[in-house]
């Protein structure tokens, strides 16, 4: 389409959510569930997006590009196109989405567009539905040509008008020259009192225009307004989600246990045990596998890594080819460089480990001393005993070895030997003594 422009209707806060969080700005899949609908907006390569928001919202910061404008007093969706109008101008087609309603693919807003190219006498075109459930939904009345007639809200609905099966999924396109004109004739004369957006279509229809409708699958137009739409929400882009990735060569053992992010990037034939859990900022690579349990943000996994079972890998980590990260391990803003490992029970934080060392079991990086954080450098080669704690700043060279048990708070030269540990100390039978006086004790 030459020019489109997108108005995104996002003024409702949604006291069904029972929050003091706006309704647009739950999370969604690791997101604001407004994100989605910008998102979409700027893969229709419009010319402008115009976001309507209450008066709570007038400062809100998304990662898009868009104008922002405030309605108040909040009279209808009719009412809150209008705020737009003065950012928009009257060429090609107007598009108005609405923030709480994140599943709309693109695919579905390409049909609207080709029959408003197709058709491009067509004043107004609706998106409808066949919801399973169709309370609350205006409805959709057809003229015997198929064009749209009439848009009835449900709480005008008589009882034998709420049998009609096609529902209004809410987005509109509007031509950009009629919008204006269109808009200035809405009147409040409803159940509600509020200047209904649908009733373009029966004033477009009154001067002479054509309106048409453009059918969708129901599920896309689901609406956000309690947490139980949250949670179905949910349930659809992670199927979607997992879905694509199966279909891009990745296994899922469990497809239902496994819960991805809007932003995950995945290879192929990477393996994706149960109960992995994957938050923003994710690369997975070639032949990787992640194992039971694991959960995974802001995170690059390398080719033919292995991450698990039960690790937990968050804030910047960089794992490179055939590293291994593995039971009850946290990483986290560290790199891992080829082949190295740490396997077992083991903190690294704030660390750079360079290729083929391996972290002993129970080791900690103590990065934090309660008010700065600081960096631990460990190369090539570097064996790091078991129940060891490296205190940083630290760095160790190539090659150099920690004995189990230290406490490392100097830095340690490549190929050198670093032990720290205190004298162990044998009493002969003194076993037998110790559990001869507390039995005594334990019998008083």
């Amino acid at each position: 389409m030459n020019h489109l422009q997108i108005v995104v209707l996002a003024a409702g806060h949604g006291t069904r959510m029972k929050s003091d969080l706006p309704k647009i700005l739950h999370s969604l899949g690791g997101r604001p569930v407004l994100d989605y609908v910008l998102d979409l907006a700027h893969q229709m390569n419009s010319q402008d997006v115009v976001l309507v928001v209450s008066p709570s919202l007038k400062d809100i910061q998304t990662p898009f590009k868009h104008k922002t404008v405030v309605q108040h007093p909040a009279q209808g969706t009719g009412d809150a196109v209008k705020w737009a109008l003065p950012h928009l101008s009257q060429k090609g087609h107007v598009l108005i989405l609405f923030g709480d309603t994140p599943l709309i693919q693109k695919e579905t807003l390409d049909r609207m567009l080709s029959l408003a190219e197709q058709q491009p006498e067509t004043a107004v075109i609706l998106l409808g539905m066949h919801p399973h459930d169709m309370q609350n939904y205006a409805r959709l009345i057809l003229s015997k040509d198929g064009s749209l007639e009439e848009v009835l809200e449900y709480k005008d609905l008589t009882p034998t008008q709420k049998e009609i099966p096609l529902c209004n999924s809410g987005v509109a396109l509007v031509r950009g020259d009629l919008l204006s004109p269109l808009l200035s004739s809405l009147t409040p004369n409803n159940a509600a009192h509020e200047y209904y957006l649908t009733d373009l279509v029966k004033i477009a229809r009154t001067k002479g225009y054509s309106c048409r409708v453009v059918e969708g699958e129901a599920t896309e137009f689901m609406g956000i307004n309690t947490r139980q739409d949250l949670a179905r929400a949910e349930a659809v882009l992670q199927n979607r989600w997992r879905n694509h990735a199966m279909t891009k060569g990745v296994t899922l053992l469990d497809p239902s246990t496994t819960y991805l992010s809007y932003d995950t990037q995945f290879s192929y034939d990477i393996i994706l045990h149960p109960f992995v859990a994957i938050g923003p900022g994710v690369v997975i690579e070639k032949g990787a596998e992640i194992l039971p349990f694991c959960r995974l943000s802001n995170t690059h996994v390398g080719p033919q890594a292995v991450v698990g079972p039960f690790a937990h890998l968050r804030g910047g980590v960089y794992l490179h080819e055939k590293s291994e990260i593995g039971n009850f391990v946290e990483v986290k803003n560290s790199t891992f460089g080829s082949q190295a490992k740490a396997k077992h029970l083991s903190y690294i934080g704030d660390a750079s480990i360079g290729a083929k060392t391996n972290i002993g079991a129970g080791t900690i990086t103590c990065n934090y001393d309660g008010f700065n954080k600081s960096k631990t450098l460990i190369g090539e080669g570097v064996f790091i005993g078991s129940n060891s704690s490296l205190v940083a700043p630290l760095s160790i060279g190539d090659h150099a070895i920690v004995g189990a048990g230290s406490v490392v708070i100097e830095d340690v030269e490549s190929r050198a030997l670093a032990l720290s540990r205190s004298n162990q100390t044998s009493f002969e039978k003194g076993a037998d003594k110790f559990r001869e006086k507390r039995q005594k004790r334990k019998d008083l």
